[in-house]
């Protein structure tokens, strides 16, 4: 089988002073499909992560009203989880041969997301020409499409990214926990076995010493999380799990890692996504309104010591909004709404803040907590993740950037009531985050 590309260091916008982004309105997003969630893969074939993202592709395709031989361009995040997965080799269940064609790697469409297993899988992509694999985060695959469109690579790309959730506890014995001696900059931070949100905690908890906040004044924001996600009939929650989380049971919840209770912790899942995008001159003939791209950005960890600190993470978000407001001529005022990346709760007000959403004025750090106290709905002045996000959803980091595109189309379950006309969306953490901006107008 060929081996295909990641996306080239030069294509992403990672420095101040680059000016307008070349590819500026020039992009746009129409096709959206998600397929079923699940909390945990059952093994069998017609509900495994590959089957899930053929389910997702093919509802993209009829989403776009557009032919499958119309598609040129394919980008996948390879990666299917952050937790644990199989070893490369572990062949695949029984009966798995009957229902799929198979490829070189034994895990594809189980634990790892491939290109060509796609392609076996569905003849239909028959006119599909450029091919790169988006690594880390599906948000690296919409901005490589991005680019790859603009570029003149791709006329009509599939954007797709699948989850997968086996058995056991997340996280658990993989690793450097695996063994029995760490070593590496595991030996620093991985020792005694922290949770995943542990770091974010801490940063969280110097966050509030600074500015004089607390854990409490997050309780609006996860009520609204939960609420904007059960607006979602694709979410897990809306599928599974249909409950309204309360302040009190917010505010009751038991610690993962002081001060992040469980709540703030999102829940991992099964499930897949897929988007078009396409020129901004095919966008025309696609069912869906086109969701333009004015710009796109990235930040990577600036490395100081074994875990990252609040002040990198201040610096590095308030740097990813000015590249993106730089790349899309735009300012903080203009955006009406931001889907930026919850996964651990806590970390959501450094994107916030960093893009000065809903600042009031504010110039500063250490206002996003004030301005969950107050209207952040979807039908106030500053609507906050109307998405729900992961923490509504499940764990995915698609629900942002799937929302954010409906937003503007203006066909979002939880839309927002004013215009809809700018957004960003972004993933994963304040240092380490790819993200565009949305407009409803390639001007």
């Amino acid at each position: 089988m060929a081996s295909h590309p990641m996306t080239p260091n030069s294509w992403h916008r990672n420095r101040d002073g680059l000016g307008t982004w070349h590819g500026r309105g020039k992009v746009a997003a129409t096709g959206v499909g998600v397929s079923p969630t699940a909390r945990r893969w059952d093994e069998k074939p017609e509900t495994s992560m590959g089957a899930l993202t053929l389910i997702a592709i093919r509802k993209a395709i009829e989403d776009a009203g557009i032919s499958p031989s119309e598609i040129d361009g394919l980008i996948i995040t390879p990666e299917s989880t952050t937790g644990v997965s199989n070893d490369p080799n572990t062949p695949p269940p029984e009966g798995w041969d009957q229902v799929f064609k198979m490829v070189d790697y034994p895990q594809a469409g189980i634990t790892r997301g491939d290109i060509d297993w796609i392609l076996v899988n569905m003849p239909e992509l028959s006119n599909v020409k450029f091919t790169m694999e988006g690594r880390g985060c599906m948000s690296v695959s919409f901005t490589t499409a991005a680019e790859a469109v603009a570029r003149g690579l791709t006329q009509t790309c599939l954007v797709v990214r699948g989850w997968h959730n086996l058995a056991g506890r997340y996280y658990v014995g993989q690793g450097a926990a695996a063994g029995d001696t760490l070593s590496g900059p595991q030996k620093y931070s991985g020792l005694w076995g922290a949770p995943a949100c542990a770091g974010t905690a801490m940063i969280f908890e110097e966050y509030c010493n600074k500015y004089g906040k607390n854990h409490d004044m997050m309780a609006p924001f996860i009520v609204e999380q939960r609420k904007n996600g059960l607006m979602n009939p694709d979410g897990f929650y809306s599928q599974h799990r249909p409950e309204m989380i309360t302040v009190e049971v917010y505010l009751s919840g038991r610690w993962i890692a002081k001060p992040a209770n469980i709540y703030d912790n999102d829940l991992p899942i099964q499930a897949a996504c897929a988007v078009i995008m396409t020129t901004a001159e095919r966008a025309k003939d696609h069912k869906p309104k086109p969701a333009y791209v004015l710009a796109h950005a990235q930040t990577r960890p600036e490395s100081q010591g074994v875990t990252p600190t609040l002040e990198s993470w201040e610096r590095l978000s308030d740097k990813m909004g000015r590249m993106l407001f730089e790349g899309a001529g735009i300012g903080p005022d203009d955006l009406d709404f931001e889907n930026m990346y919850d996964g651990f709760t806590l970390f959501h007000q450094f994107h916030v803040e960093g893009l000065r959403f809903g600042a009031n004025g504010e110039k500063g750090r250490g206002y996003a907590l004030d301005l969950y106290q107050e209207d952040i709905s979807i039908t106030g002045p500053n609507p906050v993740s109307p998405s729900g996000g992961n923490n509504g959803n499940g764990r995915t980091r698609y629900w942002n950037h799937r929302d954010s595109i409906l937003q503007i189309q203006g066909r979002s379950p939880s839309q927002i009531s004013k215009p809809a006309n700018i957004g960003v969306s972004g993933s994963h953490m304040p240092h380490n985050c790819d993200a565009l901006i949305w407009s409803s107008s390639p001007d």
